[in-house]
């Protein structure tokens, strides 16, 4: 089984999956919808690549302030969460994902890539950085 690692912003959604033995993170793909309310088909979407991936958990970013307060992107993911659960029916896990985004940046900035491809594929990298961070900490406890 692997986990999946989601970067849910306001209009994409980026995804990462592990290996089958959960040391790795790979991202897949970025999940992009119309307008911010309308989830069904990013649902089904995630649910579909559940089922394909074999996933078992789900690790939502949580975007918190820096001052470890939340906002209204961090309410926003943990609703999503909740969907995502009922949906499902699997565990979601809530992971701190402040300064992904700038991390993410910064690694495609160094790999020289272009301003278009850095916008385009930031949401998934981020994903990959999520889900990274969660896989080591499950290593480092286990």
């Amino acid at each position: 089984m692997r986990i999946m690692g989601l970067d849910y912003g306001s209009v994409t959604v980026g995804v990462a999956i592990s290996d089958a033995l959960r040391l790795t993170a790979q991202g897949i793909e970025i999940i992009r919808r119309k307008e911010e309310n309308k989830l069904r088909p990013t649902l089904r979407r995630i649910e579909e690549l559940a089922a394909e991936y074999e996933v078992d958990t789900i690790v939502v970013g949580y975007p918190k302030n820096m001052n470890n307060t939340e906002g209204i992107r961090a309410e926003k993911s943990k609703e999503f969460a909740k969907m995502l659960h009922r949906r499902l029916g699997l565990p979601v896990v809530m992971w701190d994902e402040r300064l992904t985004t700038v991390a993410a940046n910064n690694a495609m900035l160094e790999a020289d890539l272009s301003r278009k491809k850095r916008y385009e594929a930031v949401d998934m990298v981020a994903a990959v950085l999520i889900l990274q961070g969660y896989l080591d900490c499950l290593r480092k406890e286990g």
